[in-house]
């Protein structure tokens, strides 16, 4: 369980290189998920709505109408919610939304092959790769 913005993806990736790399039968046999927080809490009328990207926000924005009764709180990071929150959003079995870190012996290759190319320690193939793909990046956030 990570922040849900990009420095969280960025230790989800540290800790996906570690369990790959000194650990990979846990993903293989389907023992890792990551917890998905949400972004965003929206508050009008003492209803209260959870997003999980801006897309999602904006969404339910169109849907309950914007105007000053929109309390919108966007989280900073786990830190920021109070324990009922943590548990109502990401923790409660009934309720949260995990996604399973899948891999089998067919994808190991182009895994093992993504995982050297970005996380490991040779400089030059990092840069080629931000180079060649730089120009498809979506969601920056700067």
């Amino acid at each position: 369980m990570t922040d849900a913005d990009v420095d969280g993806a960025h230790i989800d990736t540290l800790m996906l290189t570690f369990l790959y790399r000194f650990m990979p039968e846990l993903i293989k046999t389907g023992h890792v998920y990551l917890a998905m927080p949400p972004l965003y809490k929206l508050e009008k009328n003492r209803k209260v709505w959870y997003a999980y990207s801006d897309e999602e926000l904006d969404a339910i924005l169109q849907e309950v109408g914007r105007d000053q009764n929109n309390r919108i709180q966007r989280y900073k990071g786990l830190g920021e919610m109070d324990p009922e929150q943590l548990w109502e959003t990401t923790m409660d079995p009934e309720r949260r939304i995990l996604k399973k870190v899948v891999m089998n012996d067919e994808s190991e290759s182009e895994v093992d092959l993504i995982f050297t190319t970005l996380m490991g320690d040779k400089v030059e193939p990092r840069r080629e790769f931000i180079e060649q793909n730089a120009k498809f990046v979506k969601n920056l956030d700067v």
